[in-house]
């Protein structure tokens, strides 16, 4: 009789339990609280030009079912209240933050975005004018901009309370470490790498002078009556006096334009543009992470020189690792690099590769019978931008602008500007059709599909096989310009450091 009871108390328990599960709990992954919207699986668009009296517009759509309203129909729709932006063209997405940052071209607007509650918090103030990369940090103490028009790298610094407009002739790219503790600044057809660094209250005194009282390789100290922060070009330290002024030579890239960061966060891998970029050689380059971190107390070591002989003994010569196939993004996978660029092909076109380097020897991996390095995929022209995020079943995606102004589109070949690899095989899975320039891809994980943003529209592929999934119940009015899966498990998700 007793265990009969203790069968029945244990069945109604799961019961119970099972109904829960099925009608709603309070909360999800990594105890992640249930939004207003009851949805577990959104991905987050931001729409432009949604209507003649709304120039931006953030949506999201149930990622589960593929469409843009509840499960029964109602509501009609799902939006982020509050967000006012004009042009909305990027979302930082940190979904472990259970925040995004969305970036509005129009106004210069950085605007958060609560993922828990669906809403929009206080635009970030201190840009200065329209920014053409910006990133905010994880812990939301900095936020640090590159704007080529006003021709400044601004560090807004939360903890100091105050913005600083670090001048930057050309500046117009901007990598932020996922730790938020060091930035890299890039400009315009330059070969030249700067970082900033926040200042202890000895040095703000001493560097209060004006640019004769600065350490020789500092570019910019700002307020200059009494600066909080500096900008510095990246030197060789081969000689260094005891103050910490800067006496070597600046290390020298070739169009650097971007810098990735390994798993560890100790590296920076600065990635050379090459000649997509007007240069001659693309190319990775190995920096430590240490001797450029901002926040007071915490930057240590030495970089190293361009090339022997190092004068300094403390130091050596930086590690750079050739990448003919081209190199103006990439993503880090364990201890696989995946470079995507472009390389001036015979007929005077540009064409897409990706190429696979191994971090554990810096070296490109070698082609093996059936697994070609570098592969071919999209193709695009200096200027143009790209996207990359992993997905379920072994699959990388990138998604490229500019793809109908390469060497396939004017050869006559089939091509598009999404390009599905299986890291599994090396092979291209998916190169095509062509929808327009693609903006913005985001892998919504564990369901094993892909939302992207190809010619202002909402597009959805398998991960299986890259096959299209019915899109009808996503598409937008307006222009999709990015997509974030708000539901991910990492920020890596979508977010490019």
């Amino acid at each position: 009789m007793k265990k009969s009871s203790l069968w029945i108390s244990a069945s109604a328990a799961l019961l119970v339990a099972v109904l829960l599960a099925g009608c709603g709990t309070t909360s999800y992954f990594a105890g992640r609280g249930l939004p207003p919207s009851k949805l577990q699986n959104r991905v987050l668009i931001a729409v432009q030009n949604s209507s003649a009296f709304v120039k931006g517009e953030l949506t999201f759509v149930d990622a589960y079912y593929d469409i843009r309203s509840g499960f029964r129909g109602q509501p009609t729709s799902f939006s982020i209240s509050g967000y006012g932006g004009s042009l909305p063209v990027t979302i930082q997405s940190m979904p472990e933050e259970q925040l995004a940052v969305v970036y509005g071209s129009g106004d210069g607007s950085l605007i958060p975005v609560d993922y828990a509650g669906e809403k929009t918090g206080t635009a970030i103030s201190g840009l200065n004018g329209l920014s053409s990369s910006v990133f905010m940090t994880r812990s939301r103490k900095y936020v640090i901009a590159a704007s080529e028009q006003a021709r400044v790298l601004t560090v807004v610094d939360n903890s100091k309370g105050g913005s600083f407009p670090l001048s930057l002739p050309g500046v117009y790219r901007v990598s932020v470490n996922p730790g938020g503790t060091m930035a890299l600044a890039f400009v315009r057809n330059s070969n030249y790498v700067y970082f900033p660094r926040e200042l202890t209250a000895a040095q703000s005194i001493a560097y209060a002078g004006g640019p004769s009282a600065w350490p020789k390789a500092a570019v910019d100290c700002e307020p200059q009556n009494a600066p909080g922060w500096c900008l510095f070009q990246a030197q060789s330290p081969d000689q260094i006096d005891s103050t910490g002024n800067f006496y070597g030579a600046p290390l020298v890239f070739d169009r650097p334009v971007k810098a990735l960061f390994s798993v560890d966060g100790g590296t920076a891998y600065v990635l050379s543009c090459g000649a997509e970029c007007g240069g001659t050689n693309s190319a990775v380059s190995v920096l430590p992470v240490s001797p450029l971190i901002f926040p007071l107390g915490q930057n240590s070591g030495l970089l190293p020189c361009n090339s022997a002989p190092c004068t300094n003994t403390n130091t050596k010569p930086m590690t750079t690792i050739p990448v003919p196939a081209g190199a103006s993004n990439g993503l880090i996978n364990n201890t696989t690099m995946y470079v995507v660029g472009q390389r001036l092909m015979p007929d005077g076109y540009f064409g897409g590769f990706l190429t696979l380097l191994n971090l554990t020897t810096n070296t490109v991996v070698a082609s093996t019978s059936g697994s070609p390095n570098p592969v071919s995929i999209s193709d695009g022209i200096s200027g143009g931008t790209s996207r990359m995020v992993l997905g379920d079943d072994n699959t990388l995606w990138i998604a490229m602008t500019k793809c109908n102004q390469g060497e396939r589109f004017y050869n006559n070949k089939p091509f598009g500007c999404l390009t599905m690899y299986n890291t599994s095989s090396n092979k291209v899975v998916l190169l095509e059709p062509y929808f327009g320039d693609a903006t913005g891809v985001t892998a919504v994980t564990g369901l094993h599909k892909i939302y992207s943003a190809q010619g202002g529209q909402v597009y959805i592929n398998t991960t299986t096989d890259g096959t299209a999934i019915d899109n009808q119940y996503v598409t937008v009015t307006g222009t999709a310009s990015d997509v974030a899966y708000m539901d991910a498990v990492s920020d890596s998700d979508n977010t490019v450091y």
